[in-house]
């Protein structure tokens, strides 16, 4: 299999989630977790592979026992961890979220002195499968700090040449602007790196508040344009309860409601669209379909706890395009 194309792979953020058993209640008075893989990147990646798609995650952790569970975990959900390396040093991030139904899910993130996947470097990754594979993704987190920057960049340009002669969906380069300003030092530096990603990019992905750190603006049909104009061919832009707009280079425009879903942990559901996002365009459906399709993936994901181990199955997905309850 070595010589066969992955069909998606991610680089960047991963660590161990520890959500709260106990919905609507604050971390101070919660008694006990649940323990599950984590990070957007790795997230989409086990979404890919739920879908039925050969994946692999470029990523690091730390070499201590949470570093050993997550490599473990991928191996469960069929992603390939042969590119999860450990790093002395430096522990594997954790990070915990409190339950507040239906949109109040904050996080905190334990990343200190550094989390081990922002020590990427460049001479490391394995170009060639990285130019091969039909679809990469990276996110804007992997732009926060070096060597991380430089490596996604680097990635970025390798993969920017080959998706634009290769075209469509045989080989998109997809940068989720996954904004978190916590992770940078200065993030009034943000814009600027996420315009050089924008310029290798043929597909990002966002919600309103990602947009408009990535191009300055909020309304959706403005924030998309601004994303075009970037250089990509594709801009999805999330819009949470008022669904989802994509637009393309060529004039297409798909503008998707939301599924409606009785939310439990809505943290996992754009990353549950993000690998559906990745299986409909590697199937060649036409937009509109593609965004029903993951606005359904993302529903499931909201409608459960967890974010990696809910990720949904092609006949859950199915089942709710088809009319069925998340």
């Amino acid at each position: 299999m070595d010589d066969v194309p992955y069909d998606l792979i991610t680089m960047g953020r991963i660590g161990v989630d520890l959500y709260p058993l106990q919905s609507g209640v604050s971390l101070a008075e919660v008694g006990s977790f649940g323990k599950f893989l984590g990070g957007s990147p790795s997230n989409v990646a086990v979404a890919g592979a739920r879908l039925g798609r050969r994946v692999a995650v470029v990523t690091r952790t730390g070499r201590d026992p949470f570093g050993d569970y997550l490599r473990a975990e991928l191996g469960r959900f069929g992603v390939d961890a042969r590119w999860v390396t450990p790093v002395d040093g430096l522990p594997t991030p954790v990070t915990f979220c409190e339950v507040f139904p239906p949109d109040h899910f904050p996080l905190y993130f334990y990343r200190l002195p550094k989390a081990p996947d922002l020590e990427l470097w460049e001479g490391e990754l394995d170009l060639a499968a990285i130019r091969a594979a039909r679809i990469f993704w990276v996110t804007g987190t992997g732009l926060c700090a070096q060597p991380s920057r430089a490596t996604t960049l680097a990635a970025l340009r390798v993969r920017g040449a080959a998706s634009r002669a290769a075209g469509g969906a045989r080989s998109c380069t997809v940068l989720d602007l996954d904004w978190r300003p916590v992770f940078w030092a200065d993030p009034a530096e943000a814009r600027a790196h996420y315009r050089e990603a924008l310029a290798h990019a043929t597909v990002a992905v966002g919600n309103i508040d990602e947009c408009e750190a990535a191009t300055g603006e909020r309304e959706p049909r403005a924030a998309a344009d601004a994303l075009l104009r970037a250089g990509v061919e594709l801009a999805v832009v999330k819009q949470g309860p008022e669904g989802v707009l994509a637009v393309h280079r060529d004039g297409t425009v798909a503008e998707v409601a939301p599924v409606p879903v009785d939310v439990v942990n809505g943290l996992g559901a754009g990353d549950a669209f993000g690998g559906a996002l990745c299986h409909g365009l590697l199937a060649g459906w036409e937009l509109e379909r593609v965004m029903r399709y993951a606005n359904a993936a993302g529903a499931i994901v909201a409608s459960r706890l967890a974010c990696s181990a809910a990720m949904p199955f092609p006949a859950e997905v199915e089942h709710v395009l088809e009319g069925g309850r998340a």
